[in-house]
């Protein structure tokens, strides 16, 4: 069987079905944000993430610093979507010769400024030689009251559906540093092709056009993990039912969500947070944005829900958007488009494992 059959998740569903928990620290195993154990009063939370160069980062576009950054971000982001704090982290790198030390000087120089700003202490870590490029595995660890996690399959008929943020922007970044990408080695082979060595040697000081579109850059490039949202829900005493960070697509996050709550969910076309340069990029790029929105990943906000009883206390917080409602399973997973009108969500979310 190729893998490309199963897919990501499907991969990990055939890997891990049949894992037994043996220990009793042990409360959560695979299938959520992060894995938790719980140790004199409190749940410890475990997540691990690994960043393969020309799989999930271009080192054309995006510099070491800002790499650094991100990849210690979306560590942390699942820490929060569990509802808890993050405390340490690890880190592992494989790099080839073309690296400098100056170059992991700046990696780090951005991995310590997204801890630094959730108070994060970078315990550790392993270095070894790669053949194939740059590889970053990092390892956060968290914590929180005992029971206190949120999981995934808390979601129940009737609870408001919440996101934070706005969505699509990280998408559209992506799609900016692809065409400007293109543009430049168009230019370069023509040049090439033309034997133009002055035109060459002014490509070396290519810049890309991102005038306006400055916010979309740095959704792709410097995300930023949730944690203003997580207190703001604590300082409201609003307890979530379920919640995981939207790293693939809102419509694949959902589906996980109503998938392991055995429920269904109404989200309003109309209610979805979408800023104004996302807009203008996708109608430049003569892209459906409501499609941007929903299926773009990389925007690591929060996908929630909570009972209804907390709609006046949800309502009122700052960056925290009703995009719709949970329902019973019969009904389906839905997108009610602005003319009111139905269609079935799908799971169009990025999936590194599917052809």
């Amino acid at each position: 069987m190729e893998i490309s059959q199963l897919g990501e998740f499907g991969l990990i569903r055939h890997l891990t079905e049949d894992l037994n928990i043996h220990t009793p620290p042990t409360i959560k195993g695979v299938g959520d944000d992060c894995a938790v154990a719980r140790y004199e009063g409190r749940d410890v939370l475990i997540t691990t993430d690994m960043l393969m160069e020309g799989v999930h980062f271009d080192l054309t576009y995006i510099d070491l610093q800002h790499l650094g950054y991100k990849a210690a971000m979306v560590n942390i982001s699942d820490i929060f979507a569990m509802y808890g704090t993050p405390r340490q982290m690890v880190v592992s790198i494989a790099l080839s010769k073309r690296f400098k030390v100056e170059d992991l000087d700046m990696f780090y120089s951005g991995l310590r400024k997204a801890c630094d700003k959730w108070g994060v202490d970078i315990v550790g870590g392993d270095t070894t030689p790669s053949l194939t490029g740059l590889a970053i595995s990092i390892t956060c660890i968290g914590d929180v009251e005992t029971d206190g996690s949120v999981y995934r399959n808390g979601a129940h008929d009737t609870d408001l559906i919440c996101v934070s943020g706005d969505l699509g922007a990280a998408y559209m970044g992506l799609q900016l540093l692809e065409r400007e990408k293109r543009v430049y080695y168009q230019q370069v082979k023509e040049a090439q092709q033309a034997g133009n060595k002055a035109t060459l040697q002014q490509l070396a000081h290519f810049q890309p056009d991102f005038a306006g579109k400055e916010y979309l850059i740095q959704r792709q490039i410097m995300p930023e993990a949730r944690g203003d949202i997580i207190a703001a829900l604590r300082q409201a005493n609003i307890r979530p039912t379920a919640m995981m960070d939207i790293s693939d697509g809102l419509s694949s996050e959902l589906m996980h969500i109503c998938s392991q709550s055995g429920c269904g969910c109404r989200v309003f076309e109309k209610n979805l947070p979408i800023d104004y340069q996302t807009a203008v990029m996708a109608e430049e790029l003569n892209m459906n944005v409501t499609t941007c929105a929903l299926n773009g990943g990389e925007d690591y906000e929060l996908l929630f829900t909570v009972s209804i009883g907390d709609y006046d206390k949800v309502s009122q917080l700052q960056d925290v958007h009703l995009i719709g409602h949970i329902t019973n399973s019969t009904l389906g997973n839905m997108l009610v488009a602005r003319d009111g009108s139905e269609i079935n969500l799908v799971a169009q979310g990025w999936n590194p494992l599917k052809e």
